[in-house]
């Protein structure tokens, strides 16, 4: 069975966010076409993601230096058998969907430290004394539905200051994931009259995406 990870950074519901309602659409149309496939839905607000903190990486180096994992403080243990937890299901899964809102030309920071947790040596990439790095998740896909007021999308005057999209295309890069699309929902705050307009646009395009998923 096919494994789905719908992951969202927004905290506000389809009914008043543009890209909640265009990944509520790509997630119906998907499961149609689908219904055999497991979708799980991580809402990245709810969810306990631990930051890359001093427990973390003091955790990580006492285990990496032999010490059992029985051993560590209570703070080391609780946060790094989190992360671990998060990257295991994000690699355990064949495909991905990330949904969020453009803040200040990125996405929200709880997107972020997702990011970081799924980030790990010998889960999602490695590197090799004479290839250098190489991803892991070369048998997966990945689809990004981001919502901008302004028009950031590539050819666009504000493309280079967007860094939500082009941070989540390396990312996948780096794990050699090899399909990554994209689905812009954009330009409402510039063209408030055409907002309807642009939400149906960007929906339609998510329905046709999600066919072939």
């Amino acid at each position: 069975m096919t494994t789905v990870l719908y992951i969202t950074a927004n905290p506000n519901d389809p009914e008043t966010s543009y890209s909640m309602a265009v990944g509520q659409q790509f997630v119906q149309a998907y499961r149609s076409a689908n219904p055999k496939d497991e979708v799980i839905h991580l809402d990245l607000y709810k969810m306990d993601i631990p930051h890359l903190d001093a427990d973390v990486f003091s955790g990580w180096g006492k285990l990496g230096t032999g010490t059992a994992y029985e051993q560590l403080k209570k703070e080391e243990k609780d946060k790094v058998s989190r992360l671990g937890e998060l990257v295991d299901q994000f690699v355990s899964a064949d495909k991905y969907i990330f949904v969020n809102p453009i803040w200040n030309f990125s996405f929200p920071p709880v997107m972020k430290a997702y990011i970081d947790s799924i980030c790990v040596a010998g889960k999602t990439f490695q590197y090799l004394p004479k290839k250098g790095r190489v991803g892991l998740l070369r048998d997966k896909k990945a689809v990004h539905i981001q919502a901008s007021g302004s028009v950031l999308s590539p050819g666009s005057p504000l493309a280079e200051m967007e860094m939500g999209n082009r941070y989540l295309k390396v990312i996948m890069a780096f794990f050699d994931v090899p399909s990554f699309e994209s689905i812009y929902v954009e330009g409402m705050a510039a063209a408030p009259d055409q907002a309807s307009t642009i939400k149906e646009k960007a929906i339609q395009q998510a329905r046709e995406v999600a066919l072939t998923f």
